[in-house]
C-alpha cells in the first residue's frame, strides 16, 4: 500500500512540474511581447510553484517509507511537515501579492501611474492557465485522498490559490485594455485575502497533526458506536485518539464483567479491535485496554 501512495505522489508531482513548467514559459514569453507586467509576475510564481512541487516530490520518498527500527509508528510525519511548508510557502505568496498591489493602487491614485495596454492575446493565456490549473487542483484532490497524503493535498489547494491568483491577472489585463487600471491592484489586494486565509488553514492542519491532536467529535462518536454495539462492554473508561498525517491512532480502555476469564476478555477485545479498524478506514491501529467492572451495563452513550 505505501508503494502504491508512493507512486501516485510521484506520478501527480510529475505532472504537476511540467505542467507549470508549460505555464511558467508561455506567460513569460505572452507577458514580455504582450506587453503585460501581470502575466511576467505570475509566470515567477509558476517557477516558485515548482520548487515545493520538488520538494514534495521528494518528501513523498521519506513519509511512505515502511515502519523500521528507528521509526516503528512509520514515516507519515514528514507529510505533515511539508504541508506546513506549503502553508508558510501560500502566507509568503499572499503577503508578496499584496505589497504589490498595494503599491500599484498608490501610484494608480497618487502618482497618475499609466498601467501600459497589454496585447489582447495575453488573455488566451490567462484562460489557458485557469483551465490547467483547475484541471490540477481536481486531479490533485483525487490523488491526495488516495494516497493519503497532506502534503498532496496541500499542493492541490496550492492550485486554487493559483487559480484565485490567474482570476486577479485577467481583471488586471481587461481593466488595462478597457481603461480601468485600477482593478488591477484591486482584485489582486481581494485575492491576497483568500490565499492569506488558505495559507494558515495548511499551517493549523499541519501543526495539528504534527502534534498528535485528537480526532474530531464525529470520529470519537463513531468509536464509540462501534464498541457500545457489544453487549458484553460494560462501559467505555476512556477513549483517546491522536492524528497521525491524515490518518490516526486510537487508545481505548473499556469495562467487562470481572467474572470474565481472561481469554473471553481477550477475545471480546479483539473482536472491538478489528471491527474498529475494518469499519473505520482512517484508523491506523486501535489499542484496547481490559477493566474488571461490573456486571450490568453502564448508560455509556454516544453523544
Amino acid at each position: 500500500m505505501k508503494a502504491q501512495e508512493e507512486k501516485i505522489i510521484k506520478q501527480n508531482t510529475i505532472l504537476t512540474i511540467f505542467a507549470n513548467g508549460f505555464l511558467a514559459v508561455i506567460k513569460l514569453v505572452g507577458g514580455i511581447l504582450g506587453n503585460s507586467s501581470v502575466l511576467i509576475t505570475d509566470a515567477i510564481n509558476s517557477l516558485s510553484d515548482i520548487a515545493t512541487n520538488l520538494v514534495v516530490f521528494v518528501s513523498a520518498k521519506f513519509s511512505k517509507k515502511e515502519q523500521d527500527h528507528s521509526h516503528p509508528y512509520g514515516h507519515d510525519k514528514f507529510d505533515s511537515m511539508i504541508s506546513i511548508f506549503l502553508g508558510v510557502a501560500l502566507v509568503v505568496t499572499a503577503f508578496e501579492v499584496g505589497k504589490n498591489a498595494g503599491i500599484k493602487l498608490y501610484d494608480v491614485i497618487f502618482n497618475d501611474f499609466v498601467i501600459i495596454v497589454p496585447e489582447f492575446y495575453t488573455i488566451a493565456i490567462v484562460a489557458i492557465t485557469l483551465i490547467v490549473k483547475e484541471y490540477l487542483y481536481r486531479k490533485t484532490r483525487i490523488d491526495a485522498k488516495k494516497a493519503n497524503s497532506q502534503a498532496l493535498m496541500a499542493q492541490a489547494w496550492d492550485h486554487r490559490s493559483d487559480t484565485l491568483t490567474s482570476i486577479g491577472a485577467l481583471i488586471g489585463i481587461l481593466g488595462a485594455i478597457f481603461g480601468f487600471g485600477f482593478l488591477d491592484p484591486i482584485a489582486s489586494l481581494f485575492i491576497c485575502f483568500f490565499i492569506l486565509r488558505l495559507g494558515f488553514k495548511i499551517i493549523k492542519t499541519g501543526v495539528s497533526q504534527v502534534v498528535d491532536a485528537s480526532a474530531d467529535d464525529e470520529q470519537i462518536n463513531q468509536i464509540k458506536k462501534i464498541v457500545l454495539e457489544h453487549k458484553n462492554v460494560l462501559s467505555i473508561d476512556e477513549i483517546k485518539t491522536r492524528m497521525f498525517g491524515v490518518k490516526y491512532y486510537v487508545d481505548l480502555e473499556i469495562s467487562v464483567d470481572k467474572n470474565l476469564s481472561l481469554l473471553d476478555a481477550h477475545n471480546i477485545a479483539e473482536i472491538i479491535h478489528d471491527e474498529v479498524e475494518d469499519r473505520l478506514s482512517d484508523v491506523i491501529h486501535c489499542m484496547i485496554h481490559v477493566n474488571p467492572g461490573k456486571e450490568t451495563k453502564d448508560s455509556n452513550q454516544v453523544e
